[in-house]
């Protein structure tokens, strides 16, 4: 299992992140195929792109207040 990828998923939904951004930063990170276009969010896209970059501080925009 990554480390990397475990602790990070973890940390978000501690945070509380928006679960959009969660399912596109997993997406991004394994390097799944982007989400059918009428079922993109915002939020989704952020973390999609977030994933690909293995950035694991991005989520911070996108926890609910």
């Amino acid at each position: 299992m990554n480390m990397q990828y475990y602790n990070a998923v973890v940390e978000m939904e501690k945070a509380g992140v928006d679960a959009e951004f969660l399912q596109g930063w997993q997406g991004g990170y394994l390097l799944n195929p982007m989400r059918e276009e009428q079922r993109l969010t915002e939020a989704y896209e952020a973390g999609y792109a977030a994933g690909q970059e293995k950035d694991t501080e991005a989520y911070k925009e996108w926890i609910a207040a």
